[in-house]
């Protein structure tokens, strides 16, 4: 997720065309580790009669973060610019990392 962040914020000030190909390319990258480590994860952390429930779980949240964001960047992006609302959709996915490193036990 972390490479995610970056990815996102450094898009907004590329104008380069190989450079936004390298950017979009580590974005896909990043966004392809994720899913399969959070389910992985999940699969490790949890009793094996609950891991339907807590994947379920997972997913609720994630489908939320997406309408959540998509609704909080329109906002932004109305009030203060495409530009600002792309920042902070990097920067909550940067500290969404952070707080996944810190909290997530390890195995």
């Amino acid at each position: 997720m972390f490479l995610q962040g970056i990815a996102i914020i450094l898009l907004i000030y590329t104008h380069n065309f190989y450079l936004l190909a390298i950017l979009s390319a580590s974005l896909g990258i990043g966004t392809a580790l994720v899913y399969p480590t959070f389910l992985s994860s999940i699969g490790q952390a949890t009793n094996p009669s609950q891991r339907a429930e807590s994947i379920g779980v997972f997913r609720l949240w994630r489908d939320l973060g997406y309408a959540f964001g998509a609704i909080i960047s329109g906002i932004i992006a109305d009030w203060m610019g495409l530009s600002y609302a792309i920042v902070f959709i990097g920067v909550i996915t940067i500290l969404s990392s952070i707080i996944i490193q810190v909290r997530m036990p390890e195995n």
